[in-house]
């Protein structure tokens, strides 16, 4: 029988950061596809869009009208999902019957925040200078949530495109402040907090560490600066998954020490998702989240290490994605591209945006 090759052979990888397990089925990538197809997103857009609800001066759903914004803009979700006008809530069990249908209440803030006037860009096609404001006004609401004492907890996300569930082209993000800290960054701070415990380290510094000096052939990093790491994160389910890790100890977005780590941040963010777009010459949809310490009134040393996640739905061209049913919703999550193949793709995509050529 032939050696064991992590290409060919079924295997699982596991996942540190959130206690759980991939299946790889990398043989896979050669079966043929007759399943759905999307329409590929290379629609024309015009930089200003008079029916948009997040270009500037025009009128939201809701009757209030925007500012003729010149960088970002930030404003209250039109419809929110958690508000901060409810009363609270909390289901105590007081026998193994109500155990089973316990619920809380969620009070929370939902902002939208438009990254550039123009109708017409995404994140891909800015330059670091235009992404720069972005990050300081991710910096500017994280900071406030502490004054909001029912707040713990600040996710930062965008959706982009309309397959990834984006209602509206423009570029943008949303921040969802809520009282409770969901279920994903839980994981992972249950983890960091046993990794720290056993090893006296931080999983993520320590995976920081495995990916740019330990391996030398660095079989999964896409790019990279003196502050910041992308990677293919070796237990990664979405088949061109990237995480940007900070290469230093900073558990938030507000402790990037000045100017270099900033613009360190703006660099990678726009050389990975500019190298996204490359791969199959289209607008590439993907879900993307930043993970940090809460910001509730512990303390997060050990436990949060400042990374965002890049989920991309598509796997073989602009129109085939990746499902996540069957398997993966009833057993576990499964891949067929590998992370190192996806890194070197990845790799070999070029920095400048294919619609600049």
């Amino acid at each position: 029988m032939s050696e064991f090759d992590f290409n060919e052979h079924s295997h699982r990888r596991y996942n540190p950061l959130t206690n759980s397990w991939v299946l790889c089925s990398p043989h896979r990538t050669k079966r043929p596809w007759q399943g759905q197809q999307e329409t590929a997103d290379n629609e024309s857009l015009p930089s200003y869009d008079p029916s948009c609800y997040l270009c500037p001066g025009n009128r939201r759903a809701q009757g209030d009208t925007n500012p003729e914004y010149q960088n970002t803009f930030i404003f209250t979700n039109d419809f929110a999902a958690v508000k901060s006008d409810q009363p609270q809530f909390l289901h105590k069990p007081d026998d193994k019957f109500s155990s089973l249908l316990m619920a809380e209440g969620v009070r929370g803030e939902c902002k939208v925040m438009c990254f550039s006037p123009k109708h017409n860009i995404t994140v891909a096609e800015m330059s670091k200078d235009a992404i720069i404001p972005v990050i300081k006004a991710w910096i500017e609401v994280y900071r406030n949530s502490f004054s909001i004492p029912y707040i713990n907890h600040v996710q930062i996300f965008e959706n982009k495109g309309a397959i990834m569930g984006c209602s509206n082209p423009h570029p943008h993000c949303q921040i969802w402040c809520t009282e409770s800290i969901p279920e994903e960054p839980t994981k992972e701070l249950i983890s960091m907090t046993k990794y720290y415990e056993k090893n006296k380290s931080c999983l993520l510094c320590d995976y920081v560490l495995l990916e740019t000096l330990k391996l030398q052939d660095k079989p999964r990093i896409v790019c990279e600066n003196d502050s910041f790491v992308c990677v293919t994160p070796f237990w990664a389910i979405w088949p061109y998954e990237t995480m940007i890790i900070a290469k230093s100890h900073v558990k938030s977005l507000i402790e990037l020490d000045g100017e270099k780590q900033l613009n360190d941040l703006a660099d990678i963010i726009r050389r990975i998702t500019c190298r996204y777009d490359n791969v199959f010459k289209c607008s590439f949809p993907y879900s993307m989240g930043i993970h940090q310490a809460p910001v509730d009134e512990n303390d997060h040393s050990h436990d949060s290490h400042l990374h965002l996640h890049f989920y991309p739905a598509l796997l073989r061209s602009p129109t085939v994605k990746k499902f996540l049913v069957g398997y993966e919703m009833l057993a576990e999550p499964q891949r067929d591209l590998t992370p190192e193949q996806a890194a070197e793709t990845l790799r070999k995509c070029s920095e400048i945006h294919y619609k600049q050529k």
